[in-house]
């Protein structure tokens, strides 16, 4: 009887080390995928054709993200002239950030028009099915430039007002930064 307990504790061990190797196994065999459809012959897709692809997804992406801008931007200067207007409140000096934001403010109404075109021609998506697939490569590159040329007029528009904005507000931030007291321990 003495025997038999080392053996059923060495077959318990076997058994349960048997039992954790066949559940790393896979449970389902794997099979290959079936030939394709006859009737749908594969796309002619090409490097090239998956290229202008994804540089039209972009342009298309890159659009929405500058119309979004375009749209919030009255809440953006009204909040800004806040903040300028509580700095005169407190006698310090903001005409340059409000010189800055003034030109900024400016040139909205051209960038909007310059960046309208754009969804007429994301909504003709012309040479491009509706999931981005090219149906004519001439036609999508012609598109696809089209595009790129609203968004740089729309660039253009703006005239480089929103980074003199932002280094005015970063020289008005400078020369009014808060002074800490110093602590003693």
């Amino acid at each position: 009887m003495f025997k038999l307990i080392p053996f059923f504790k060495k077959f318990a061990l076997a058994v349960m080390v048997l039992a954790i190797g066949l559940a790393a196994l896979p449970a389902s065999a794997a099979a290959a995928a079936g030939l394709p459809d006859p009737t749908t012959p594969p796309a002619n897709r090409t490097a090239n054709g998956a290229r202008l692809e994804h540089v039209w997804a972009r342009a298309q992406t890159v659009y929405q993200r500058q119309g979004y801008r375009l749209a919030k931007i009255s809440d953006f200067i009204a909040r800004a002239q806040i903040r300028i207007d509580n700095a005169r409140q407190k006698n310090w000096d903001t005409s340059a950030v409000q010189a800055a934001l003034d030109a900024f403010a400016a040139v909205i109404p051209a960038a909007q028009a310059a960046h309208d075109p754009g969804a007429a021609i994301i909504a003709s998506h012309n040479g491009f099915d509706a999931d981005g697939i090219i149906t004519d490569r001439p036609a999508a590159i012609a598109t696809v430039k089209a595009l790129g040329q609203v968004l740089k007029d729309t660039r253009l528009a703006m005239d480089g007002t929103g980074q003199a904005l932002r280094e005015a507000v970063k020289a008005f931030r400078d020369a009014h930064k808060p002074t800490q007291a110093p602590t003693n321990p």
